[in-house]
């Protein structure tokens, strides 16, 4: 990050369409749908109609979408995890690797609607940090920062931003 720059990309893409439709909301709306009948089109839509139901439109509620990224911890802080969070949503990943709902954790620790002045966590996705009218980029960052804090404080594990911050 900030060394280098990326000139060229170049992309193989296939003629066969394979949708990963995984993701809850779109695995429950396909369950009972032909995969050979899916379209491109079908997924978008959805994806745009889940989006808006969770994310506010900038234009409104200004935000820079998904503050922080899912942690991935080993099987061991897992296991110690489960322990004391049994409901936690985990997602496998290869190599003996979770990815955690930070959403989930930052919930937990009950920042999920909380509004400070102008800056706020929106009520209906808590990954989302927002400016009501006229927070300053130092107290988003305050907001960020806290809930960080509290979300080591309570599961131990390190959030990290997702949005860069200069």
């Amino acid at each position: 990050k900030g060394r280098f720059f990326i000139l060229n990309v170049t992309f193989q893409l296939s003629k066969v369409p394979n949708f990963h439709l995984e993701y809850g909301p779109l695995k429950e709306a396909f369950a009972n749908v032909d995969p050979s009948k899916i379209e491109l089109k079908q997924i978008s839509e959805l994806i745009k109609t889940i989006r808006r139901s969770k994310l506010p439109e900038p234009e409104e509620l200004k935000n820079a979408g998904s503050f922080f990224k899912n942690p991935v911890v080993n099987t061991s802080k897992l296991e110690m995890l489960r322990k004391q969070f049994a409901d936690m949503p985990v997602y496998k990943l290869p190599g003996n690797k979770f990815k955690l709902a930070a959403a989930w954790l930052i919930e937990q620790c009950g920042w999920k609607g909380k509004r400070f002045g102008d800056a706020g966590v929106y009520e209906k996705q808590s990954l989302v940090l927002v400016n009501f009218g006229k927070a300053k980029g130092k107290e988003m960052l305050e907001l960020a920062t806290s809930i960080q804090k509290s979300v080591k404080e309570k599961f131990d594990i390190d959030l990290e931003m997702e949005v860069n911050v200069v």
